[in-house]
């Protein structure tokens, strides 16, 4: 019956992603609708990356951040837990939320902590951006999100030892500035169950480069993650080359917010270059990424 119910899911989210799906069968079918049901495809990554439930910028960025063969690096399926943190703007998460949708799989939204920030107008515009985000949810094809923080000062991401999978995409030099990266790699662990999978996505800062401890360029060491998550228990498991970009020199004017996306023009404090060529940075394309497999030893 469990299987049944996970075919079930899979061909409703492959008919919803599909521009030329044929439609619903009537109801009282019975056993035609039964045998359409297990003969159907089974939904793939592919077929989600690709679905209307994505933007044309969304997928327009897929050259460079190649959501599906670095989910399938993690080895993400579609039945997994996944604890993804600080989703933003919910690139990853149009992604995840409808694929473990289809395998009956859940989604943890680790989302940035109002309950870290003093500053009361500061704090409730988080807290209306966090409500904006999850009513951009309610598309039953994503599925029922459940919903965390993560900051200095948040608990558990999640019931611990009961995700498969822990993710972050390119957070780790804001958790250098804000000092509380080690508590991540901690919080990852307490999360996962045994053998569980860390995955790790960062611009990267070349090895002959000089790590500032802020990370203020919003590049890091590869051996400076590696180093955090061996030091909370984790194993290293693998490296890819996925999301590399060898054109990124890491050494732009504005930090890695030179490039695109952002294609910053000026410093944070609105600090300017006389004769700054915004075209050089755009031919370079998106940042230099690391892209890191850790696992929870059994």
């Amino acid at each position: 019956m469990k299987k049944l119910m996970l075919m079930a899911a899979s061909a409703a989210i492959l008919a919803a992603c599909s521009p030329d799906a044929p439609p619903a069968a009537a109801p009282g079918e019975g056993a035609a609708e039964t045998a359409a049901t297990e003969t159907a495809p089974a939904v793939t990554l592919a077929d989600i990356v690709n679905s209307d439930l994505r933007s044309d910028a969304e997928k327009a960025r897929d050259a460079w951040r190649n959501p599906a063969a670095t989910l399938e690096f993690f080895g993400v399926e579609a039945d997994d837990k996944v604890v993804e943190i600080w989703p933003g703007g919910g690139w990853y998460t149009n992604i995840l939320a409808p694929w473990l949708a289809s395998g009956g799989g859940t989604l943890v939204a680790a989302g940035f902590d109002p309950a870290s920030v003093e500053d009361e107008t500061r704090r409730a515009g988080i807290e209306e951006r966090l409500t904006e985000f999850k009513n951009s949810y309610a598309d039953p094809r994503f599925g029922n999100i459940e919903y965390s923080a993560f900051s200095a000062v948040s608990g558990p991401l999640t019931e611990p030892g009961t995700a498969d999978v822990v993710l972050t995409f390119r957070n780790i030099h804001n958790w250098m500035s804000g000092g509380y990266t080690e508590k991540f790699f901690t919080d990852a662990y307490a999360a996962l169950k045994p053998g569980g999978v860390l995955g790790v996505v960062e611009h990267r800062l070349p090895s002959t480069a000089m790590q500032d401890p802020t990370a203020a360029s919003g590049y890091v060491h590869e051996d400076f993650v590696k180093g955090l998550a061996v030091a909370a228990g984790f194993e290293f498991v693998d490296a890819s080359e996925i999301n590399a970009n060898p054109a990124d020199t890491a050494d732009h004017p504005f930090g890695v917010w030179t490039l695109p996306p952002n294609s910053a023009t000026s410093a944070r404090d609105g600090t300017t270059i006389e004769g700054f060529d915004a075209a050089k940075y755009a031919a370079i394309g998106e940042s230099d990424r690391m892209t890191l497999k850790f696992r929870k030893p059994e």
